[in-house]
């Protein structure tokens, strides 16, 4: 690669990641400061921060969101990684193509069609069984689970895919049992894969404002559906604050998960 290739290459590369993370710096910078309005500096001052922590309905929101992330992300990844290994390990079986369209259905339907179809679907056992009783923070987690296990199906069946299965045959051949193999071989060494469909299902349910205004009720307001609604009067400063800590705490998130990815290769 020549010279000019490389500075061109860097150049392309440094003004994708200032379109991407400059924002967050201006949110970051201004959430500091004293006055309400983002077009001028008035001073230094913490006071966005202190009622962010005085507002009851953010931090509720913000709980609620969280919650539902990590159940529903935690979920996903349970049912996802056994979808992707029966789609990679299970070469032939009735119905493959129909189980593999209906798992992948949710990585290329419009949010607004899931959750629609989701609230209906909701709507129809109601009247059939008598449950749910209301939408609530269960529907909630249902629906973003439907739509996180397609993604962690996606990122775990790629890794199983290219997966050496010369360890697992190896066991096999020592009296092994195949649950024994799965946990002890193959999920040790697929946990990298199975950790980057966690996260991604986990800021996937965190950043969902469409499919969780069909599904949610009153008492599962999430974080996002409460920003949405806030924008219409204007962007408070506290959302500024709320946002420059979930930076925060996500970077360390997922730095500390990096790190534990790279530690489970070595």
């Amino acid at each position: 690669m020549t010279g000019s290739s490389s500075r061109t290459l860097k150049t392309i590369l440094f003004l994708g990641y200032a379109f991407l993370y400059i924002p967050l710096l201006v949110i970051v910078f201004f959430s500091f400061n004293k006055a309400r309005l983002m077009t001028t500096w008035t001073g230094f001052s913490l006071k966005w921060y202190q009622e962010l922590l005085s507002d009851t309905v953010m931090l509720r929101a913000t709980w609620t969101s969280f919650r539902i992330a990590a159940i529903s992300a935690t979920i996903a990844v349970v049912l996802g990684t056994l979808a992707a290994v029966a789609i990679v390990r299970f070469q032939r079986f009735r119905g493959k193509t129909l189980f593999t369209g209906l798992v992948t259905a949710p990585l290329v339907m419009p949010d607004i069609v899931t959750g629609l179809s989701l609230l209906l679907l909701f709507v129809a056992i109601q009247h059939l069984t008598g449950w749910p009783q209301s939408r609530g923070v269960m529907t909630v987690i249902i629906a973003h689970t439907t739509l996180a296990i397609a993604y962690v199906t996606a990122v775990v069946q790629v890794r199983l895919a290219e997966f050496d299965r010369s360890l697992e045959e190896a066991a096999l051949d020592l009296g092994a049992s195949p649950l024994k193999v799965f946990f002890v071989i193959t999920l040790p060494l697929i946990a990298p894969a199975v950790a980057t469909g966690w996260l991604f299902a986990f800021a996937l349910s965190l950043d969902d404002v469409v499919i969780a205004s069909f599904v949610a009720g009153p008492g599962a307001t999430t974080l996002p559906m409460v920003i949405f609604s806030s924008l219409r009067l204007g962007i408070s400063p506290e959302i500024n604050a709320l946002t420059t800590i979930l930076i925060l705490f996500l970077s360390f998130g997922v730095s500390i998960a990096a790190i534990t990815i790279r530690k489970t290769r070595r």
